[in-house]
């Protein structure tokens, strides 16, 4: 039964109060769930609504019926500032005459394992509820001193990372007790104006037996969920599900890839699911926990003859928009794989992982926001994250690395924030949502952010060392300040080259960004009707702009050896005319010499193939595309991945892992196979179509369900020509592969062109 409508409103006024089901709070262990439960009398209407939220997670019911589609509610966040309540109509659910409301509270990211610490009890070490149920407007129910709780249900631990434990032979609870009343008051709640985190693919599991003896069940997708099961047993009997992403190199269970290093200390991330059956058919999955997984072993004496596990994929509401593909099946494999990782790490705000860190990174939403704008419905969970990165932001402007912040407040970890090219996201990621939804709502939220981070730059340009102080433009070279620098490029040990950063700077980044993100500014405050502004940032990434040329570049001529050095500055604009081409052919000519293996790290691979094919490079760039060698976009995929890797060796030759297998950030690359392979733009509610084939696809198609409507480009090679059927919803641009350029209306277009 459908029974959710986002209001996105709240009570009128709060009559509920905070309760607290718990008799003691135990910091140092993990806890049962606490159920919770009010009868009352109530008449049948048309209007019942249930404002409800919670420290914790919760999941309520009414009259034995589930309450919405919710998993993971009332969602993530700084709750200090920020906790969404959901609104549902429950009229359907409501009886004439006597109900009942049960909630169960899990500890979710309120006191659960958070971030890439795994600190416990972040915001506190209560759980407690707040709901009121309302007809017209007036409230028939609300939590207080009269509602029971009991901590003698099913539950007996759960962790958001570390998994639950579950005992049916506990599910009829008659052990009751009185509740505490809390004075936590409302200041920090608002509306829920996100879209949900709800179940959705189902992947029925195999089971597998490895060398060494283990049940294993393979369910043939990495993704982020949980296991369901169906089993027949006998009371007392028990089960334990362990969940990883890969198999190692002699083909047995593990889970060393997301090794939490120290965390090991304190049980590591078992990602572990304990159940004691009850009688006959036993149905479960968790619902206080997700993990990252593709494979769970078992380990249970019940026989499995007739037992099946499913893993369910969970993840924010957000329909895919984008559809892919050609004549290559690993490049279609490889798309897949971006769309996988984008769903496994957008659990209500973007992730970098759902294994180890499970963080907000901005870096991670800053690199794949123009990818992820094409992939799927995005906006609504782009939008609630940049409010994290909101309420993260410091009196001085600077943006944390993750938001919502949830570090250990330690000197160092205070130390390493504000990095170029993470805190930018603040002003990459609302453009990126501009340019393809139009609305100028996501600027107008974030400008004071944006002009924020600006000024924490500004103020951080002022600083310089003493090897830069002859640049003329010193004022606005940035060589000071935390920053990760190119971060993850392959052949490179890159903590000794942030080491090397911190200890010497890296103007080369700081600066390229400062001026993208002055640049960027400069157009948003001219849209928003700021012209002041508009021209102080346009002086500010001419500045920047004439800096980085004077340090990084001698006369405008790069004279590095690493391909993102060259990438960067021409896909930012940095270099102009003769001198982007140049500048392009070297580094046509490394990726050459490289064997067409790629040496970009974490922040300019997103643009390495586009800026080689803008600049005449096609042939490059696919062989790029088409790298099956690591480091290259294929390797993973000829080693059976189905999601994107952090690392391009995450399972080495040798068939040792390590590192996150879920990691969306080089998946932008499937941002290319719509803009540059089948050439769809989206500017600000302008349409272009420029495709970019090659004969090494032999054909290639993309479908982007965009908000101007359903736009397609396809291309296909005969014996003597190149073949495109474009469709286009509106007023368009059309610029074929000879040149040719058109202005098109809403329609679907042929073309042939001779070879």
């Amino acid at each position: 039964m459908e029974t959710e409508r986002y209001y996105g409103t709240l009570p009128a006024v709060w009559q509920a109060e905070w309760i607290d089901p718990e008799l003691t709070h135990d910091a140092s262990v993990r806890q049962p769930a606490s159920l919770l439960r009010k009868r009352f009398t109530a008449e049948r209407t048309e209007n019942a609504v249930l404002y409800i939220t919670c420290h914790g997670l919760y999941e309520a019911c009414l009259n034995g019926q589930r309450i919405g589609r919710h998993v993971l509610a009332p969602g993530t966040g700084d709750y200090r500032k920020r906790l969404c309540v959901q609104a549902y109509d429950v009229s359907q659910m409501l009886r004439d005459g006597e109900n009942e409301l049960t909630v169960t509270l899990g500890d979710g990211w309120y006191r659960g394992s958070v971030g890439i610490d795994g600190l416990r009890n972040y915001y506190g070490e209560d759980l407690a509820l707040l709901c009121q149920l309302e007809a017209g407007g007036k409230m028939i129910l609300g939590s207080d001193g009269s509602w029971e709780a009991s901590q003698s249900g099913p539950v007996r631990e759960n962790d958001l990372q570390q998994g639950e434990s579950y005992d049916a032979r506990k599910e009829e609870i008659t052990d009751w007790h009185e509740v505490t009343v809390k004075a936590y008051g409302y200041a920090n709640l608002a509306a829920e104006e996100s879209v949900p985190v709800i179940e959705q693919e189902r992947f029925p599991g195999t089971i597998i037996h490895t060398p060494n003896g283990e049940t294993v069940i393979d369910f043939g997708q990495n993704l982020a969920g949980y296991t369901e099961l169906r089993v027949n047993a006998k009371a007392g009997g028990k089960i334990t599900l362990w969940h990883g992403e890969t198999l190692d190199q002699n083909g047995n269970f593990t889970q060393l890839n997301f090794d939490p290093g120290d965390r090991n200390k304190n049980g590591g991330i078992p990602q572990k699911i304990e159940y004691i059956c009850k009688d006959g058919l036993n149905v479960y999955h968790p619902s206080f926990c997700i993990f990252g997984f593709r494979y769970a072993k078992i380990e249970t004496e019940i026989s499995l003859d007739d037992a099946q596990f499913i893993a369910i994929a969970v993840y924010s509401e957000m329909p895919q928009t984008g559809f892919f593909a050609c004549g290559n099946e690993d490049v279609n494999r490889l798309f897949l794989n971006s769309l996988w990782s984008m769903r496994s790490n957008f659990v209500d705000i973007p992730t970098d992982c759902p294994t180890r860190e499970r963080a907000g990174w901005t870096g991670d939403a800053g690199v794949f926001a123009p990818t992820a704008v094409y992939l799927a419905d995005c906006y609504p969970v782009l939008r609630k994250w940049l409010g994290e990165c909101r309420m993260a932001q410091h009196e001085d402007g600077l943006v944390e690395n993750i938001a919502p912040v949830n570090n250990s407040g330690s000197m160092i970890s205070n130390m390493l924030q504000g990095s170029a090219g993470w805190g930018d996201a603040c002003i990459l990621v609302p453009w990126a949502l501009y340019e393809a939804y139009g609305k100028k709502e996501i600027l107008e939220e974030n400008y004071d952010m944006m002009k924020g981070w600006m000024s924490f730059c500004e103020k951080r340009a002022q600083k310089t060392r003493l090897g830069n102080m002859r640049n003329p433009y010193k004022k606005y070279l940035v060589d000071e300040g935390f920053h990760f620098g190119e971060w993850c490029q392959p052949d490179v040990d890159n903590t000794a080259e942030m080491k090397k950063t911190m200890m010497h700077g890296n103007p080369e980044v700081a600066t390229a960004y400062y001026f993208r993100s002055a640049s960027l500014l400069a157009r948003i405050a001219k849209i928003l009707g700021h012209d002041d502004d508009a021209k102080k940032y346009a002086g500010t990434a001419e500045n920047a702009k004439k800096a980085y040329r004077y340090t990084c570049t001698k006369n405008g001529r790069i004279t590095s050896d690493r391909q993102c050095e060259y990438v960067r500055p021409l896909a930012f604009g940095l270099l102009d005319g003769e001198e982007a081409r140049t500048a392009a052919a070297m580094l046509n000519e490394l990726v050459k010499k490289n064997g067409y293996h790629l040496n970009t790290g974490f922040l300019s691979t997103p643009d390495l193939c586009r800026v080689l094919a803008d600049h005449g490079f096609t042939d490059t760039a696919y062989r790029l595309l088409l790298q099956e060698e690591c480091p290259g976009w294929l390797y993973a995929v000829k080693k059976g991945a189905t999601t994107i890797w952090e690392t391009w060796d995450g399972i080495r030759n040798d068939g040792t892992v390590h590192d996150s297998l879920n990691h969306y950030s080089y998946g932008a690359i499937s941002g290319w196979l719509f803009s540059g392979v089948c050439g769809i733009h989206l500017t600000e509610g302008k349409v272009t179509v420029r495709p970019q084939p090659s004969k090494m696809l032999g054909h290639a198609e993309a479908r982007w369900l965009s908000p101007v409507g359903t736009i397609e480009s396809c291309w296909q090679y005969g014996d003597d020509k190149l073949i495109l059927d474009i469709s286009v919803p509106c007023a368009a641009e059309i610029i074929l592969p000879d040149s040719t350029i058109e202005d098109v209306k809403e329609g679907t277009y042929h073309y042939e062109i001779l070879l």
